[in-house]
């Protein structure tokens, strides 16, 4: 079994975020960079597969040299090799470009990827990347196991959870719930020695067009100073509720 992990690189989920000075970019200066959480699913769920089913992992990023780090990190979980597409991740559709390319060249059994990435929360990947390729879809995954040449899912609905059963190839979109969030691996020395030594392809980026222009990004207005109002002071309350906040 083949298995392909699509990585993201994201601002740590602390990290204080700015933009550039005309605003039309993310300001990277001083800002620590992470696995895309959702992916970190996924790349756990496929690293159990390998070691069960004998599966391969590779995982794919598109992105410049600096996101060569991060990929190292998947590296050390687990992951037998990696690619990146060498290009800015510019939007969804030229991102699940690249990926279904990749995908399709080198004839993988599952394509795993998390539901969204945390920056920009989208979405849209997985399913354009499943659409591209022609490809079943599992959304929302939290739970998977592969029997042969199909894969049964457990998906988040609404009120609930959904069993379905796809046959692969398929996509599978991944979240918190895909393995225990207890089991998730932090590399160890080992890890991080092998992953000095295991291959990063960098492969051009596929020529597409793009849809989306950045006209420009600006911060949320910042909260107002808090006021306490004492317990017992119902009257008070009421008041800097109706005339202040403009709440009721």
């Amino acid at each position: 079994m083949k298995i392909l992990v699509c990585i993201s690189s994201v601002p740590d989920t602390t990290a204080k975020i700015n933009f550039t000075g005309d605003g039309k970019s993310f300001d990277k200066n001083g800002v620590q960079f992470v696995i895309n959480p959702h992916d970190e699913f996924s790349l756990n769920k496929a690293v159990e597969l390998q070691e069960k089913a004998g599966a391969t992992v590779t995982i794919l990023t598109v992105g410049d040299a600096s996101v060569d780090a991060v990929m190292r990190k998947a590296l050390a979980i687990g992951a037998n090799e990696g690619i990146r597409i060498d290009a800015d991740a510019r939007d969804d559709f030229f991102v699940a470009t690249q990926i279904a390319k990749a995908a399709k060249e080198g004839g993988y059994d599952i394509v795993l990827t998390g539901k969204e990435s945390i920056d920009y929360n989208g979405g849209a990947v997985p399913g354009l990347v499943a659409g591209l390729l022609d490809y079943g879809f599992v959304n929302g995954c939290i739970g998977l196991e592969v029997e042969g040449s199909t894969a049964k899912a457990v998906r988040e609905i609404d009120g609930g959870k959904e069993n379905v059963e796809v046959t692969l190839p398929a996509v599978i979109a991944g979240q918190k719930g895909l393995v225990d969030e207890a089991a998730l691996r932090i590399p160890n020395m080992r890890g991080i020695m092998q992953a000095r030594t295991k291959q990063i392809t960098v492969v051009a980026a596929e020529a597409t067009s793009t849809n989306v222009e950045v006209v420009g990004y600006e911060k949320p207005a910042s909260r107002g100073n808090v006021t306490l109002v004492d317990k017992d002071n119902v009257a008070e309350l009421v008041r800097l509720l109706h005339e202040e906040a403009k709440a009721i």
